[in-house]
């Protein structure tokens, strides 16, 4: 199945550029999606110790 694929080096570099392309696309995806999970989290945790539900800090 894959010797068409590995018989020509155009073709297993164009399968290396679109595994690379895929790569880089899920991490900028997950490093978005992290940052915004992040954010989420921050102001949850802020709300939570505002109205006095966490006592995290001693003062």
């Amino acid at each position: 199945m894959l010797d068409p694929i590995t018989g020509s080096p155009i073709l297993m570099a164009l399968a290396a550029l679109a595994i690379f392309a895929v790569a880089v696309t899920a991490i900028k995806f997950a490093i978005k999606i992290a940052i915004r999970v992040g954010i989420v989290a921050a102001v949850v945790l802020v709300g939570l110790y505002t109205v006095g539900a966490l006592d995290i800090l001693p003062f």
